[in-house]
């Protein structure tokens, strides 16, 4: 049987994954939007400059110092007029 995140890449192109990555830095913060109390995680992985983000509507364990294996899309956002690339987290899990 193969596993599910090989399901999600074949059905959806634009997906990529990484596994048994050590994240370096896991930010929490309380963000409002459109009326809605959201929890926005930020992920720094080492050996990649790009922040992966993710929300969730309740706090996420802390998974600074762990390996996980990541789900995303690659975004970009604008920041203070600077185009800056993201990773949108679509699926996070502890290896």
């Amino acid at each position: 049987m193969k596993p599910p995140v090989d399901k999600l890449l074949k059905n959806h192109q634009a997906l990529n994954h990484l596994e048994y990555q050590k994240v370096i830095s896991h930010v929490q913060r309380d963000i409002k939007l459109d009326g809605v109390d959201w929890v926005l995680n930020t992920l720094l992985i080492d050996g990649c400059e790009v922040p992966f983000k993710f929300k969730r509507k309740q706090a996420y364990k802390n998974v600074q110092g762990n390996r996980v294996n990541l789900t995303y899309y690659r975004a970009t956002e604008n920041v203070a007029g600077i185009e800056m690339e993201v990773m949108n987290v679509v699926r996070i899990k502890i290896a």
